[in-house]
C-alpha cells in the first residue's frame, strides 16, 4: 500500500462535517457477504452465528481500512421473520423459496416480525452488539434493512404483488403498512445497540416500477419509516438499484442523510439534481469493472466517479453501485481504496484529469 490512511474514518468522518481538513474523501467498495473469503468461512455461517457474521465484517474491515461497517446477508430476514420461506445455499447468499402468503385474502393475518425473537433477525442484533463493541470508535456502524416496499413483494410473491398495483391498491396499502411496523420494529433495535439503519429498496427502482406507482405504494412507508428514524436521533442511508432519476427530487427532500445510486444511474446528473440537499454515494459497477475489471479499469472508474462527484454540496461518498459480488478480486476492492488514498483531500481536479490521461495511454 503506496498511500496510507493519516486517519480513522470515525475522525474523517467528523472532521468533514465540521469543515475541517482530512486526509482523503470516504470510501467504501460495499463487501457484502464477500467478507466470507476475507474471514475466511463460509456464507452460510451468517444465518446462524453472530460472532461469525460480526468477525467478517470486521476482518475485511481491518484489511482494506474502508469508511463503513454494515451488518447484512440478504434481502430476505425481514419478510422471512413474518412467515416467509428461504433457501440457504452452503456457501451463497440465502434467496427466497416462498413468500409468506400464497392469497391476498390472507394479507389481515400477517403479524409484524418480532427483532428480538423472529428468524433470523436476533442473529443480526447480537452480530451488531459485537461490531459496535470491537470498531464502533474507530468507524461507522451501520444496520442493513429492506425497506417496507419491497418486504412487501416478498411477503406476497413478486408478481402477484405487482399485479395488485393495479388491481387492489388497497390490499397494496394494507400489505405495505405491516411491512412497514416491522421495519420500525427493526430499525429501532438497531438504534438501541448504536447503530444507522441504511435501507435498501430494490423494488422502488424505475427499472421495476413506474415513478406513479413508486409514488402511491412506496414513498409514503418509505417516508414514514425515514421520519421514524430521525425523529430517534440517527441518520438513514437509502439506496434503490437501477433507474432512478426520475425519482431523484422525492428522494431528495425525504431528509436521508444519504443516498447511494446504482452504477446504470448518472452520478454528474444526480449530483447536479438532488447534490444541494442529500450526500450521494456511489456508483463504480460492481459487476463488470469491481469482480471482472482490471486493477487498471477499477482504478479509472473510481477516478471518473471522484471528477464527477468530489464536490457535491452534501458530500460525496466514494462506493460501488449495489453489494459486490462475492468473489470480487482482492486486489480490486484494494485498487479502489488507493486510488482515493492518492487523490487525498481536497480533491485537485486537475491532478484527477491528470491520473486519468495516463491511465488512458
Amino acid at each position: 500500500m503506496k498511500y496510507k490512511d493519516t486517519m480513522l474514518p470515525a475522525e474523517r468522518a467528523k472532521a468533514l462535517a465540521n469543515g475541517q481538513d482530512v486526509d482523503r474523501l470516504p470510501c467504501n467498495p460495499n463487501i457484502a457477504n464477500g467478507v466470507a473469503r476475507i474471514f475466511g468461512c463460509k456464507v452460510s455461517q451468517f444465518n446462524t452465528d453472530a460472532k461469525i457474521l460480526a468477525a467478517a465484517q470486521i476482518a475485511s474491515y481491518r484489511k482494506f481500512g474502508y469508511d463503513s461497517v454494515r451488518i447484512f446477508t440478504d434481502l430476505f430476514p425481514w419478510a422471512e421473520a413474518m412467515g416467509a420461506t428461504v433457501k440457504f445455499p452452503d456457501d451463497y447468499t440465502a434467496d427466497l423459496l416462498k413468500p409468506a402468503i400464497d392469497d391476498e385474502a390472507d394479507i389481515d393475518r400477517l403479524r409484524p416480525a418480532d427483532p428480538y425473537k423472529d428468524g433470523r433477525l436476533p442473529v443480526h442484533l447480537e452480530a451488531m452488539k459485537y461490531l459496535r463493541d470491537e470498531v464502533g470508535d474507530e468507524v461507522g456502524c451501520s444496520a442493513a434493512i429492506v425497506g417496507p416496499f419491497t418486504n412487501a413483494f416478498f411477503l406476497l410473491g413478486v408478481d402477484k404483488t405487482l399485479k395488485l398495483t393495479h388491481k387492489n391498491p388497497e390490499a397494496i396499502h394494507k400489505l405495505c403498512q405491516v411491512s412497514l411496523e416491522t421495519c420500525m420494529s427493526y430499525a429501532e433495535a438497531t438504534m438501541e445497540i448504536g447503530l444507522t439503519p441504511a435501507i435498501s429498496e430494490p423494488m422502488s427502482s424505475c427499472t421495476v416500477v413506474s415513478p406513479k406507482v413508486f409514488r402511491e405504494f412506496s414513498l409514503p412507508y418509505l417516508q414514514k419509516l425515514v421520519d421514524f428514524i430521525k425523529g430517534r436521533g440517527s441518520g438513514v442511508i437509502i439506496h434503490i438499484c437501477g433507474q432512478t432519476k426520475a425519482i431523484w427530487d422525492d428522494l431528495g427532500t425525504m431528509g436521508a442523510s444519504g443516498f447511494s445510486i446504482d452504477n446504470v444511474a448518472s452520478l454528474k446528473d444526480c449530483c447536479r439534481q438532488i447534490g444541494d440537499k442529500v450526500k450521494i454515494l456511489g456508483n463504480v459497477d460492481p459487476g463488470s469493472i469491481m469482480y471482472s475489471g482490471t486493477v487498471k479499469e477499477v482504478k479509472q472508474k473510481t477516478l471518473e466517479c471522484i471528477r464527477d462527484a468530489y464536490d457535491n454540496p452534501q458530500g460525496y461518498v466514494v462506493m460501488s453501485g449495489c453489494s459486490l459480488p462475492i468473489e470480487t478480486p482482492v486486489e480490486n476492492i484494494s485498487a479502489m481504496l488507493d486510488t482515493v488514498r492518492e487523490v487525498g483531500y481536497p480533491v485537485c481536479p486537475d491532478q484527477v484529469n491528470e491520473m486519468l490521461a495516463v491511465l488512458s495511454e
